[in-house]
């Protein structure tokens, strides 16, 4: 089967003049991946694996199947996920064809999990309407969870609200000159902001949950806090609060550690202290915020991957 053979004729169009994210970068990937995310038209799946490290509410006692990206639209200096979605790095990408990566979610599936999570897909919509095809073809419908950095159009999000069941996005900053130092993104603010508005307008505020407490339906917004920018993480709950509504639900994690780029920066070379971290849970119980997950500040130490291993996480 041709690469092309699995996307629509609508979805072809977009990859041969790639507008997908807001980076509109209009070249041919189908020609090669010359693109800003770096990758080509192909599936570029670095890793189908099982997780049992997000949210209790997302993963359970069973874990999460989640497929991750290679490449991203977005290039955070501090990415713990830097392995894989740098352009031309070693481990960034398998080769898998759709077969294979429909045969290697259906075994998770059949070993008992039961939701299906795309992480870093903004440049790869195309490929999770294809997977998503593949698995109804085969009869298998998980909760499908979409994995954001919310560098997102939201044209884009909307050619998937009936395939996403629950939006899983970051809301990393709302400063521009933040967003561009360390992710190469200066309208990451205003761009996030649409992004999430448009999951909220599709979801609303709730997350529904089934009987054993897992997600069904709904939206759940992540926000890193970065050290030495407790006071930007506040600015970012306040938008929420302000925007959308205290009463979506909020993941606060403690767990940034410095990757190697960054270990001689003097903001980020750092772990976040208890000190920020606590400023920042205390903004949020301020804001009126009900429905919110926080984290140990030594979580950091279970959620280092090594995307050489077959499953990252372990």
């Amino acid at each position: 089967m041709k690469t092309e053979d699995y996307y629509t004729v609508e979805d072809c169009h977009l990859l041969k003049d790639c507008t997908l994210c807001p980076r509109e970068c209009r070249i041919d990937r189908f020609k090669g991946g010359n693109g800003y995310c770096g990758l080509d038209g192909g599936l570029n799946i670095s890793s189908v694996c099982l997780h049992k490290g997000e949210e209790p509410v997302l993963s359970g006692t069973k874990g999460i199947c989640n497929v991750f990206f290679a490449g991203c639209n977005m290039h955070c200096l501090y990415c713990q996920n830097h392995e894989i979605s740098r352009p031309g790095t070693e481990v960034q990408k398998e080769g898998m064809d759709l077969k294979i990566v429909l045969d290697r979610i259906e075994g998770f599936l059949h070993d008992g999990a039961t939701s299906l999570g795309f992480v870093s897909p903004s440049h790869a919509v195309p490929q999770v309407k294809a997977i998503i095809k593949g698995l109804h073809s085969r009869g298998l419908k998980p909760v499908v969870i979409y994995n954001t950095n919310s560098y997102d159009k939201a044209s884009t999000l909307r050619s998937i609200a009936h395939l996403v069941d629950v939006y899983l996005p970051d809301y990393k900053y709302v400063t521009r000159d933040i967003a561009l130092k360390y992710s190469d993104a200066y309208d990451y603010p205003e761009v996030a902001l649409k992004a999430l508005k448009e999951m909220y307008w599709q979801k609303g505020s709730s997350l529904r949950t089934n009987d054993e407490g897992i997600a069904e339906g709904g939206m759940l917004i992540r926000h890193l806090v970065l050290p030495g920018h407790a006071r930007e993480s506040i600015k970012v709950l306040e938008s929420i609060a302000e925007e959308l509504s205290p009463g979506v639900h909020l993941s606060l994690m403690s767990q940034y550690h410095p990757v190697l780029d960054v270990r001689n920066d003097p903001q980020l070379g750092r772990s976040v202290s208890p000190q920020e971290y606590n400023e920042v849970v205390e903004a949020m119980e301020r804001l009126g915020f009900r429905n919110g997950y926080i984290q140990d500040l030594e979580s950091y130490q279970n959620y280092r991957p090594d995307f050489s291993r077959e499953n990252p996480f372990e």
